[in-house]
C-alpha cells in the first residue's frame, strides 16, 4: 500500500515482542525523502553561496527543519507484537501492552484508547476518501474497529486501509488482552533525539534574527 493513507503491509522487525506486524505510510517516506533531497539542497546552496549571515541562517534553518521533516515522515510506525503495541508518534514513543488497550478507532483519524487516555496513530492516517470508495463496494467499508468487538473487526477487501489496520490491531488486542506477558501499564517517552536539534535550531534562528 502506497497511497497517503495508506500504511504498507506489515513487515518484519528484529527486536523482542515487535518482529509481528509493522505499519508504516509509504507515501510518507517518499514525502520525506523528497523534502529532505529539497532542503538539503536549498541548504547546501544557501551556506555555499550565501554571503554574510546568509550561511548561518541556511545552517540553522537545516537544524530546525531537518528534524521535523524526520520525525513527521520517517518516525511514525506501529509496531505489533505478541505482547504490546508500541505507537512511534513524531514526537512520543507510547508503548501499550495488549491489556492496558481499552480500544481502537479509525474515525476522522486513527486511534488507540488505554488508561482513560487517547494516543493517535500516526502511522495509519485516514482517508475518507478511500473509505467512500470502498464504502461504495460493501456496507463494512466505512466501520470503525473497537477492540471488544463492537464492529467487526476482520480486515478485508472491503475495508479502507486505515480501517483494514485498525482492524488488524483490534483483533490482536483481543487474542492477547489476557496474555500474563501482555499486562503493564502504559509507557509514554518524549522523542528528545528529535526535539533537542530543532530546539537548537529554532533559538539559532532566533539569536540570528535578533542580530539582524
Amino acid at each position: 500500500m502506497t497511497s497517503p493513507d495508506t500504511p504498507s503491509s506489515p513487515q518484519p522487525e528484529t527486536g523482542p515482542g515487535y518482529a509481528d506486524r509493522v505499519y508504516r505510510s509509504g507515501a510518507a517516506l517518499a514525502g520525506g525523502v523528497l523534502l529532505l533531497g529539497l532542503a538539503g539542497w536549498l541548504g547546501l546552496d544557501a551556506m555555499i553561496r550565501g554571503e554574510g549571515r546568509v550561511p548561518w541562517f541556511a545552517l540553522a534553518g537545516l537544524l530546525l527543519a531537518v528534524p521535523l521533516i524526520i520525525a513527521f515522515t520517517f518516525r511514525p510506525a506501529v509496531f505489533a507484537g505478541e505482547d504490546r503495541m508500541r505507537v512511534r508518534n513524531p514526537f512520543r514513543t507510547i508503548t501499550l501492552p495488549w491489556g492496558a488497550v481499552e480500544g481502537l478507532r479509525a474515525g476522522y483519524s486513527s486511534e488507540v484508547f488505554a488508561e482513560g487516555r487517547t494516543f493517535q496513530l500516526w502511522a495509519i492516517p485516514v482517508s475518507l476518501r478511500a473509505r467512500k470508495k470502498t464504502a461504495r463496494r460493501g456496507p463494512r467499508g466505512a466501520a470503525a474497529a473497537d477492540v471488544r468487538g463492537a464492529t467487526p473487526a476482520g480486515a478485508g477487501p472491503d475495508r479502507a486501509p486505515a480501517d483494514a489496520a485498525v482492524a488488524e490491531l483490534a483483533e490482536l488486542a483481543e487474542r492477547h488482552a489476557r496474555r500474563e506477558t501482555a499486562q503493564g501499564p502504559a509507557e509514554v517517552r518524549w522523542a528528545y533525539e528529535v526535539l533537542a536539534p530543532a530546539a537548537a535550531g529554532a533559538v539559532l534562528v532566533a539569536v540570528l534574527a535578533l542580530l539582524g
